[in-house]
């Protein structure tokens, strides 16, 4: 009995005995598993943990060597801004500002802020001794934010008074185009004439050798060398001076060239007799011209615009004492209009000795020094801005050879004559920009400079993005205010898509044109403008309008695209442009051009 009892149990004793087994055999795994889940866990925790370390010991190396950059720009900066101050000659000195920053690898590039010290915000610059600090970096959306708003107080408070000027005196001419407008229709031609081709080429050459004024007063502003803008000033009056003495036989023989150009007989006669009598107005622009710059180099705009202001308001009374009195025909406005413009300039330069101390410090002979610099950087200004004046001259005489002249003529003035009242807008911001680039550029501030263009360009394109579309909105209807004729309305409708393009590039085209003055890059620009304009854009035109039978309208859209190509250009140069550097040459410029004393000769 037990032994069966026995035989019955062992099976059942060997498999408790074999599900023991099992089960310690899973339990051995499970743990096994559990351990090398464990040493995985460990091994990441302690990779990333290295990895922290690591990453905290790259950022601490990061923030020990942006405090050593910060402390070596401060030094470069400090050192830049007094070696500027102090006129130091430092050519042979290993530790000048430019050496400095050589040997310490300092440098700015236009779009990497990250090479550019971090400083505190720009204060206002008075022309003292006082240094202020360049812009910080505008890292986040409110600093874009101050910045935009900074530099367009300073941008409008010194455009809106040149702008505000430049009516004035396009109402100077209106105003006697107006008056001698009752008087005939041959004097009306005959003055037109006059001050459109004769006064037009003479104002335009000599407010572009003015411009070279523009960056040396504003640069030498900027850095602190205020005693030197009168000396650039007197160096300009002598250089505009003797350019209205080359200028002189153009008017003198004015009826010939008249002629030559294509102009009746009759007109040719009345408009040179007309010339002769306005030559005191073509020296009176040799002093308006650098006084004007002189002055806005300092910001001191609000004198120019009053005295604008009450220069139009005397003109128009001399107009009617002189035609309507005494009826003195076109010989009356050609004496008002000498008048007016003597007397604008005699006005600037009494603001100029009484009000401006600081700037001037009496006549002196230092104005000969380094003359024949300054005249090549005036001539380089001169050609730029005349190239650009002349190209858009250049249509109106291409369209006059068209089939059907007179109504693409007519259609294509009246379109000139609303990017004029755009135009006037832009110059008084390309002189602001100019001034605002030379202060930053001299003070040794490269990222309030920069900053200062970007504002200036999106603002200006914003402009030109709303003049093109209300010009569009209104094609059919804004040629109305010149005319009544329904097929002159018609093609000025036509032209009404390139008026909007032309009005966007010449948004930004002039502002760039002011960073150049304002930087003295009046050569580059000459020649970018010579090849873009004449090899480029004009013979596209003529292609365009000629054999391509296009009109107009082919005329047009091929000195468009030159003008697309220039602005292209302008904006890479820009965007290589590398603004220490050109805080570096500023300084160089200041040096060679500027001086320590003043000899007076005159108390």
């Amino acid at each position: 009995m037990d032994h069966v009892v026995c035989k019955q149990v062992q099976p059942v004793a060997r498999k408790v005995k074999k599900k023991k087994k099992a089960h310690g055999k899973d339990e051995s795994d499970r743990v096994k598993k559990a351990e090398k889940k464990k040493r995985r866990l460990e091994k990441a925790l302690a990779t990333s943990a290295a990895i922290r370390a690591e990453l905290e010991k790259k950022k601490q190396k990061k923030l020990e060597e942006q405090q050593r950059l910060d402390e070596e720009g401060a030094a470069v900066a400090e050192a830049v801004a007094l070696h500027v101050l102090l006129g130091e000659d430092s050519d042979d000195d290993d530790s000048s500002p430019v050496m400095l920053g050589e040997e310490k690898g300092f440098k700015m590039d236009m779009f990497r802020e990250e090479e550019m010290e971090p400083t505190t915000p720009l204060l206002e610059h008075g022309g003292g001794d006082t240094v202020d600090e360049d812009y910080s970096p505008a890292r986040t959306l409110s600093d874009v934010k101050r910045v935009f708003s900074m530099e367009s107080a300073k941008l409008w408070k010194i455009a809106a008074p040149i702008g505000f000027n430049i009516i004035c005196q396009y109402g100077v001419t209106s105003f006697t185009n107006i008056f001698v407008g009752h008087i005939g229709e041959i004097e009306l031609s005959a003055v037109s004439i006059s001050l459109s081709v004769i006064g037009t080429f003479s104002f335009g050459f000599l407010l572009g050798m003015g411009s070279a004024l523009e960056t040396l007063c504003g640069q030498a502003f900027g850095a602190g060398q205020v005693n030197m803008l009168g000396v650039y000033m007197q160096r300009s009056w002598i250089i505009l001076f003797v350019s209205c003495i080359f200028l002189l036989p153009i008017y003198v023989f004015a009826t010939p060239v008249l002629r030559l150009l294509g102009q009746a007989e009759e007109i040719a006669v009345a408009a040179g007799e007309f010339t002769l009598l306005t030559i005191p107005q073509l020296f009176s622009m040799a002093f308006t011209f650098p006084t004007s710059k002189f002055l806005q180099a300092q910001s001191k705009v609000i004198a120019i615009a009053w005295i604008g202001f009450v220069a139009l308001i005397m003109h128009v009374a001399m107009l009617w004492l002189f035609i309507v009195v005494f009826g003195w025909g076109t010989n009356g406005a050609a004496l008002a209009f000498s008048i007016t413009n003597w007397g604008t300039a005699i006005s600037q330069i009494v603001y100029v000795i009484g009000w401006c101390n600081e700037g001037w410090t009496g006549l002196t002979w230092l104005a000969f020094k380094e003359i024949w610099a300054f005249v090549r950087l005036s001539i380089a200004s001169a050609v730029m801005l005349c190239l650009e004046l002349w190209y858009m001259m250049s249509i109106i005489v291409l369209t006059g050879r068209l089939d059907n002249a007179v109504i693409a003529v007519d259609s294509l003035s009246i379109c000139m004559n609303v990017n004029g009242v755009e135009a006037m807008l832009f110059i008084g911001i390309n002189a602001a920009i100019s001034v605002r680039v030379s202060n930053e550029l001299g003070l040794g501030r490269p990222r309030a400079a920069k900053y200062s263009v970007y504002v200036t360009v999106f603002q200006s394109l914003l402009i030109g993005l709303v003049f093109m579309v209300a010009i569009i909105i209104a094609r059919d209807h804004f040629a109305i205010i010149f005319t009544s004729s329904e097929v002159l309305k018609r093609a000025v409708s036509k032209l009404a898509y390139l008026l909007g393009i032309t009005m966007v590039l010449n948004s930004v085209q002039p502002v760039i044109s002011g960073v150049a003055i304002g930087g003295g890059w009046q050569g580059l620009v000459a020649y970018i403008n010579l090849g873009c304009y004449y090899i480029f854009g004009l013979p596209f035109g003529y292609l365009l309008g000629y054999k391509a039978n296009l009109g107009v309208m082919g005329l047009w859209g091929g000195m468009i695209a030159g003008t697309a190509l220039q602005t292209l250009l302008l904006i890479v140069v820009l965007y290589k442009t590398n603004w220490n550097k050109e805080v570096e040459e500023t300084m160089e410029r200041m040096k060679k051009w500027g001086g320590s004393e003043t000899k007076d000769l005159i108390a």
